[in-house]
């Protein structure tokens, strides 16, 4: 049985001293003695672990991408139903649905300055007038229909005649 350096093997193998030391660290190849390798089973190995890895990384690769394909398929049957939605969508959905809200809460002081004007500084008739407003507003908004309505450019009567999706 001969013994050979490192630098006897990267020849064989056509690599440089450090991979092999490198192959050894990651128990790839074996030492017989520190520093010393046998040709014969260092280069059988060797040729075993090139081989096996990138027929397993092929492998792997062709597996994650057929798993993404699948899941592409999946994601778009879901869209076509109506089961997913893009975010792009419910971003814009959700901004309009809020500056809908805000419009709202800004329209208050100009529809209740009226009636609360005339009631004299009755604090629990003001109370009852700005609570009920806010109240209707929140119950509006609660359909989801109605807080779309603005995106819609629907009014709140056609918006409540709207079947639900």
């Amino acid at each position: 049985m001969t013994l050979y350096t490192s630098k006897v093997v990267a020849q064989w193998l056509c690599l440089t001293e450090r991979r092999v030391r490198q192959l050894r660290d990651e128990g790839v190849i074996v030492e017989a003695r520190p520093g010393l390798y046998e040709l014969q089973p260092t280069v059988a190995r060797y040729i075993t672990y090139i081989g096996g890895a990138g027929k397993e990384t092929l492998t792997n690769e062709r597996m994650m991408l057929t798993r993404a394909k699948r899941e592409a398929a999946e994601m778009e049957n879901d869209l076509r139903r109506g089961e997913v939605h893009r975010t792009a969508d419910i971003e814009r959905g959700i901004q309009s649905m809020f500056l809908n809200i805000r419009s709202r809460f800004l329209a208050l002081p100009a529809k209740l300055s009226p009636t609360l004007s005339t009631m004299g500084g009755n604090q629990t008739g003001i109370f009852d007038e700005l609570k009920g407003a806010i109240e209707e507003i929140l119950e509006e908004m609660s359909d989801y229909r109605v807080a779309f309505a603005a995106e819609d450019g629907e009014d709140d009567g056609e918006a409540e005649k709207e079947t639900p999706v």
